[in-house]
């Protein structure tokens, strides 16, 4: 998952209903021959059309999926000002948030932490 910030605020998404319907970060799975920062860069740049430099947040997170315990990266990645997402059909919506309303409005606990981590990182 990437948390993208611009200046104070972060990016949150929203997923299609076909997808969810929920409130998300930048995320996706790594493809073979990737590494997960490879993999980072790939989705931010697919989900958003931001090209930039993504972060490695020095975070543990994890979840319990129907495979078993799924294990997340997290990184970080800065938008220049002004710079607004085009958004791919995964998603129908966007915001920037302070810190506080995207923990509000994400759907889970993962992102939450992720984004709080990188705003203690700025």
């Amino acid at each position: 998952m990437v948390v993208v910030r611009r200046a104070a605020d972060v990016l949150v998404l929203e997923r299609s209903p076909a997808r969810g319907g929920y409130w998300n970060l930048v995320a996706g799975g790594v493809e073979t021959g990737e590494t997960p920062a490879d993999a980072a860069t790939r989705e931010l740049m697919e989900e958003t059309g931001l090209r930039a430099r993504v972060h490695a947040l020095e975070l543990e997170l994890s979840y319990d999926g129907s495979v078993g315990t799924v294990r997340l990266d997290a990184f970080v990645a800065d938008a220049p000002h002004g710079w607004e997402p085009t958004l791919d059909d995964e998603h129908v919506s966007y915001r920037w948030c302070s810190i506080s309303d995207a923990v509000a409005l994400l759907a889970y606990d993962e992102p939450r932490v992720a984004v709080r981590h990188a705003g203690r990182a700025a």
